[in-house]
């Protein structure tokens, strides 16, 4: 992992000298919970300014970073990221909790994340994320394989959004999966077994055939609806 950020820095520098404000790095690669295989490397470049230019000058070295099986970095001028908290608040509380500088100015630390639209992206993306795994899930119910890897993928995805439905009810947690799945159990009431199993399969604690996809799809899902109540019950 490390090899790689050194090399894409290295690139990064290159390509935009002194137009390069700050890399960070974030997600669960700047905290100790990357899991190879599952997880990705995500990054953030920040410029003075963002014009074909830039876009222009960045392909080489973002196709590169692709071809290593991690997201393009984000490119975001400083204006950019100093205003557009209020929009992004989920991916911006994120980026505060879990990152690394990676080179350049620290221009997180003194971040102040805007939350007026905190609540409803939450309960936005909790709803999308379900409609969506229901609608992946529907078409593989009879291919225990893929109904597995289809839940092994999701489940970082929600970990992450229980995380924001904890801080929302004022519970702090670290962004540890398995630490916010209790988190989430003692707050909320549900059950963690569905969550604990999926993450003992991508976490290779269990062989993938262990697990016994259809019913834990079917209390995975139940336990996100409890939680998805819990947060539109909250004052809108």
């Amino acid at each position: 992992m490390e090899r790689a950020l050194n090399q894409l820095l290295a690139k990064v520098t290159k390509t935009f000298g002194d137009r390069l404000v700050s890399v960070v790095l974030y997600g669960s690669a700047a905290v100790g919970d990357h899991h190879e295989g599952f997880s990705d490397l995500n990054v953030i470049c920040v410029l003075q300014q963002i014009s074909t230019r830039e876009l222009e000058e960045s392909e080489s070295v973002f196709r590169w970073w692709r071809e290593q099986k991690n997201p393009a970095p984000l490119l975001l001028s400083e204006h950019e990221f100093q205003t557009s908290s209020d929009c992004f608040a989920i991916e911006f509380h994120d980026i505060k909790s879990n990152h690394r500088i990676l080179q350049g100015k620290d221009i997180v630390s003194n971040l102040v994340v805007d939350d007026s639209f905190y609540r409803a992206q939450v309960e936005h993306e909790l709803r999308s994320k379900v409609l969506r795994l229901r609608q992946k899930a529907s078409g593989a119910l009879s291919d225990q394989d893929v109904l597995r890897r289809l839940l092994v993928d999701s489940i970082s995805t929600f970990c992450v959004l229980l995380r924001h439905a904890l801080i929302l009810h004022g519970v702090e947690t670290s962004s540890k999966k398995r630490d916010v799945v209790e988190r989430a159990h003692e707050k909320f009431g549900i059950d963690p077994a569905p969550f604990r199993s999926i993450l003992d399969v991508r976490e290779e604690r269990i062989k993938p055939k262990e697990l016994e996809p259809r019913p834990v799809l079917d209390s995975y899902l139940k336990q996100i609806s409890i939680v998805i109540d819990a947060v539109d019950r909250l004052e809108k």
